[in-house]
């Protein structure tokens, strides 16, 4: 079955960071995804862009609305993702428990609808 996991972080930690703390975790998390891909669980993983580089759209009553930015008020923002293969839920949370950025962030762990279910969404 197939996770994503989705990273939520602080900007804030990255940037105060000093350059031998981010090579260090950039290393550790490079080291975690080489491990994932040689054990055939890793399908996908991307980092973001910052948040300022965003923007969210929503349509209502056919009028498009957009903002730049993320639209919910937070410090922790989706700051990547990795897609994972695996046997089991208990499995994929282990997993997402190791990503090294976890120890600054959350990890969201939602397992993924391989195709839209006809009789209900959720």
């Amino acid at each position: 079955m197939k996770y994503l996991c989705l990273a939520y972080e602080e900007e804030r930690i990255f940037s105060e960071m000093t350059e031998a703390q981010w090579h260090e975790l950039l290393q550790e998390t490079l080291d975690y995804v080489a491990d994932l891909q040689r054990r055939g669980k890793l399908v996908l993983t991307n980092a973001l862009q910052s948040a300022t580089k965003a923007h969210t759209l929503r349509i209502r009553d056919d009028e498009l609305t957009m903002t730049d930015g993320p639209f919910a008020e937070t410090k922790e923002q989706l700051g990547g993702f990795f897609l994972i293969e695996v046997a089991s839920e208990e499995e994929a949370l282990k997993i997402a428990a190791g990503w090294p950025s976890a120890r600054l962030g959350t990890i969201e762990v939602r397992p993924v609808e391989e195709e839209l279910r006809p009789e209900s969404r959720y």
